[in-house]
């Protein structure tokens, strides 16, 4: 009998879906998770040969992740007692969750947001209040501020993932100021978008600022997520909530070395702006895709009924892109990943191909 509170939490643990992280295919070109493949394999491999140099892994990484918040400081030009950081941004998230949420806390969202997010949510209970998008895949600002006080969190991605939505700047500083709750942005994709609110955080104490090395600095498997905020909820998050030791030496190094070269990848990001417009103006010039406007490094389309076919078709084409469903009154939604110049052509060649 003492057991069977245990037997029925994990019944209640089975039932949920959990984050689905994406199918894992062998010689395929990988257009569907946002990775960044227009960064040169050979420039990351370089910068964990170069990491390992002065390495000792018998040892704790001690002063490693002061080291590279102090790189973070560097890059975003903001203090360093402002800044934390995870191993990667969902553990952050995870964490903020845990610690500053509950089921009788209500957060404030969009329908859709980040998957992990979403899940977090129902793992631990939390309630949410999610405003829907349009049939344009954008988000009325006014449905927002109607329902602020109704939410005690407001999370945003932003710019948004699965869409590419992103509110104008005054919309969002608008949004801001108008929540009396706790403000979790997160930008994970900003470097491929027109603006960030970073330097809000100096003058919010409830705002916090999520971003990552995984999207515009090509790092995903370094696992390397970072948060901007007032400095007391930092040292609270980074002395009390946060591991010991949330990343490892390697990713430590490696990470330093990435952002002392952040003009290269900041370059990249601009390539990728110039190819995601490509990619735009291509489907939409097909006339049978409903192409829409991204701030990331992804297109969102609509295939409608075709959607199955053409998805299966370039798989057996060896190019994978994320199957999304239904988003809102959209059925067939497919969104793709902005690669380098080469991998969009042949993506582009390759839906060409299927509609003749």
């Amino acid at each position: 009998m003492k057991r069977g509170w245990f037997k029925k939490k994990v019944e209640e643990l089975e039932k949920l879906k959990g984050y689905k992280k994406p199918d894992k295919y062998s010689n395929i070109l990988k257009l569907d998770s946002n990775e960044n493949y227009a960064v040169k394999r050979e420039f990351t491999l370089d910068l964990i040969n170069q990491s390992q140099e002065n390495l000792d892994v018998r040892e704790y990484p001690l002063g490693g992740t002061e080291r590279l918040v102090a790189a973070i400081s560097g890059y975003t030009k903001i203090p360093s007692e402002m800044i934390g950081v995870g191993n990667g941004s969902d553990q952050i998230i995870d964490l903020i969750l845990a610690n500053f949420a509950s089921p009788e806390t209500k957060i404030l969202t969009s329908e859709p947001t980040f998957g992990f997010f979403e899940e977090r949510c129902k793992l631990y209970s939390i309630p949410t209040i999610r405003i829907p998008f349009t049939n344009r895949m954008t988000l009325d600002l006014e449905k927002f501020i109607s329902n602020a006080k109704k939410a005690k969190i407001l999370y945003l991605d932003s710019p948004n993932n699965p869409t590419g939505f992103q509110f104008t700047k005054n919309e969002l500083e608008q949004l801001i100021k108008e929540f009396d709750g706790l403000i979790i942005i997160d930008e994970a994709y900003v470097e491929f978008a027109d603006y960030s609110i970073l330097d809000l955080t100096t003058k919010m104490g409830n705002l916090i600022v999520l971003r990552t090395l995984s999207k515009s600095f090509g790092l995903a498997g370094l696992r390397i997520g970072y948060f901007v905020a007032n400095k007391k909820i930092v040292d609270v998050f980074t002395r009390v909530i946060q591991y010991p030791y949330p990343l490892n030496t390697i990713a430590i190094e490696a990470g330093i070395l990435a952002l002392q070269k952040s003009n290269y990848f900041l370059d990249i990001a601009n390539q990728i702006k110039k190819e995601r417009s490509r990619i735009i103006e291509k489907l939409r010039g097909m006339k049978v895709f409903e192409v829409f406007d991204s701030n990331a490094n992804f297109v969102l389309f609509v295939a409608h009924g075709s959607s199955q076919r053409i998805y299966k078709a370039l798989i057996e084409q060896g190019i994978l892109v994320k199957n999304l469903g239904k988003i809102g009154n959209h059925e067939g939604c497919l969104r793709v990943t902005v690669g380098s110049e080469e991998m969009n052509s042949k993506f582009l060649l390759a839906i060409r191909d299927l509609l003749t």
